[in-house]
């Protein structure tokens, strides 16, 4: 008899979990919740509050559509303050308590590499990371979507170009000492490798750092003519300040992570003459398509500031999971995302972003970039784009 009541007991149970199991996180009847973990207080704040912006506005315009499919976004935003180790608290209170359907637009490489293990564990979706680290699609994993052209291929092509250019003799990096810099200086040795030329000189710096005289001084001691930087703004800034201020004016080449206005808005005058590898042109108002413009102005009417670039990639990255999730239709789930994903043709588009497409065996959209090139405190595309 006890055996009995005890079986019952356990088939009730079964019973009352198996539509709640049936569920699929994060996705309700009237909502889809997404999560996104930004450096809103950290040394790329100004990056993390421009990505909330422009992923926010496109959910506002797609909810005062009807939302997808009948479902309004929710979009939860976390501070890591750029730090690894708060990025998976971060996670964890979104995955877990939030209930997330997909991490959405989180910000660094360090960081989104910490946090994949929690979103995995829940199913929950690691959706356009905004990091160029190969990590981000690679070793394939059917919960990795990413969209920019790696730090390492940005610097494999652009270097050698940057080489010839300018006649460079001799080539040296100074590098966050983190996956992303190393990644950046990968690309870098195998772009010079096909030139048969090595870094000259090589000099790392602490997440974080702000001081870099010492970097720059072996620099200028090594003699180097062009110096890539595996920097990001204040970094990038410091490392430039440091050079012109000792006299030392080599050719610099940032990769992606360097392209924003913040860096003329906060370094002035001596940034100009900076190369940096990117996608989408910085939206300047006075320079922008008419659709370009339109956006921008709603952007600034929203949020008061001009649109930059991580705006801009806040919008695609947003409108991309939009486009996803319409096509896998009403019912929405982990898998019916990541099958409608995996035919996903996005076209180019009014920021200039390369056409992204997807597959079962190909999880990065695009792997093109061009460069770009600091003038009279502007950002002025100087190459097509490059693969």
């Amino acid at each position: 008899m006890l055996l009995k009541h005890a079986l019952l007991a356990l088939a009730c149970t079964l019973g009352a979990a198996g539509p709640a199991a049936a569920q699929t996180q994060g996705v309700s009847k009237n909502e889809i919740t997404l999560g996104s973990i930004q450096d809103l207080s950290g040394p790329i704040a100004g990056f993390g509050k421009q990505l909330r912006n422009g992923m926010q506005l496109r959910v506002d315009e797609i909810n005062e559509q009807g939302g997808v499919n009948g479902r309004k976004i929710v979009l939860k935003v976390e501070d890591s303050g750029y730090d690894p180790k708060r990025a998976v608290l971060a996670a964890q209170k979104l995955v877990n308590q939030d209930q997330i359907f997909a991490m959405v637009g989180h910000i660094g490489t360090a960081q989104n590499l910490a946090t994949f293990p929690v979103l995995f564990a829940k199913n929950v979706v690691s959706f356009f990371p905004v990091t160029a680290a190969r990590e981000m699609y690679e070793p394939l994993h059917r919960l990795k979507y990413s969209f920019a052209a790696t730090y390492y291929d940005q610097m494999r092509q652009a270097v050698p170009r940057l080489v010839k250019e300018k006649g460079a003799k001799k080539v040296c990096t100074i590098y966050q000492d983190d996956e992303f810099g190393h990644e950046v200086v990968r690309g870098a040795e195998a772009g010079l490798k096909t030139m048969g030329m090595e870094l000259a000189e090589k000099t790392s710096f602490k997440r974080n750092a702000t001081d870099f005289s010492s970097q720059t001084a072996r620099m200028k001691a090594a003699g180097c003519d062009l110096v890539v930087l595996g920097t990001i703004i204040r970094e990038t800034i410091g490392a430039i300040a440091e050079a012109r201020k000792t006299g030392f004016s080599p050719t610099f080449l940032g990769s992606s992570a360097a392209y924003t206005d913040l860096i003329h808005k906060l370094g002035g005058k001596a940034m100009d003459g900076l190369y940096a590898t990117m996608t989408v042109q910085n939206p300047y108002l006075d320079e922008a398509s008419q659709p370009l413009r339109f956006w921008a102005n709603k952007y600034k009417t929203k949020f008061n500031e001009d649109p930059a670039v991580l705006s801009a990639y806040g919008y695609i990255l947003m409108d991309a999971f939009i486009k996803g999730a319409q096509k896998a239709g009403p019912g929405l789930t982990t898998d019916s995302f990541v099958k409608a994903m995996d035919s996903m043709t996005i076209p180019s588009d009014i920021f200039g972003n390369a056409e992204m497409t997807f597959s079962p065996t190909k999880r990065l959209g695009s792997d093109a970039a061009r460069m770009s090139q600091l003038q009279d405190g502007r950002w002025k595309v100087v190459s097509d784009y490059f693969k």
